[in-house]
């Protein structure tokens, strides 16, 4: 394979070499815990500022006391902090559960909703987690980009912008709508078992051989 020379050429090698390296769909990728839209939804509120692994440690006791939304809605706040109270801000995080699932009640029929525009009305929901629905959820395009896909991203030249936002939509254009959601999840892999943030394995990397700061950082 001829090295990629531009970023649009390094986004689409670095998709082709991870999904080698990382095989799955992206919901089969994501590392928190869940079966059903909803349950996604609450578990990547819950993600904010804390590690999937510490998530998933709460999720069997969370559904299996609020197994829905109505169920989620009519919660007493301090029984839900106490569940929630490993994660961290659990205070913050049951006020946003709480009005999530109030929110799909009143305005969705329970259902999660599927548009960028109505996710990100609902409390504790912004455009990442709303990509982590679209495109883990329903399998629709979204690109998250969270800490790992921001750092790569711009390890990789892809991009040097330092908004999430903004590389949301650079990197995003240059992958098919289809592609976005596996992009991220194997990214977010990689950043977590190879591209560490403080000292990179480059050595272990499939990508070193085009990556601009292969064995600089």
């Amino acid at each position: 394979m001829a090295k990629p020379r531009t970023p649009a050429g390094r986004a689409r090698a670095t998709f082709e070499r991870l999904s080698g390296e990382y095989p799955g769909t992206a919901k089969e990728l994501c590392e928190l815990d869940h079966e059903t839209p909803f349950q996604l939804l609450c578990v990547t509120i819950l993600s904010a500022q804390t590690t999937d692994a510490r998530v998933n440690t709460v999720t069997p006791v969370l559904f299996a006391r609020y197994p829905d939304p109505a169920a989620l809605a009519g919660a007493n706040p301090g029984e839900l902090e106490l569940i929630l109270h490993p994660t961290g801000f659990f205070r913050q995080k049951a006020k946003s559960l709480i009005g999530m699932a109030a929110r799909l009640l009143d305005q969705h029929g329970g259902e999660v909703p599927t548009a960028m525009a109505d996710l990100v009305t609902l409390p504790g929901v912004g455009r990442k987690t709303a990509n982590v629905i679209r495109s883990v959820g329903f399998g629709l395009p979204g690109l998250p980009v969270d800490t790992h896909v921001l750092r790569l991203s711009v390890r990789l030249g892809l991009t040097s912008q330092t908004d999430p936002v903004k590389v949301e939509h650079e990197v995003g254009a240059m992958l098919p709508g289809r592609d976005h959601g596996l992009f991220s999840e194997r990214v977010i892999l990689h950043g977590r078992r190879v591209c560490f943030a403080r000292k990179p394995a480059c050595g272990d990397c499939v990508l070193n051989d085009f990556c601009p700061t292969a064995f600089k950082v």
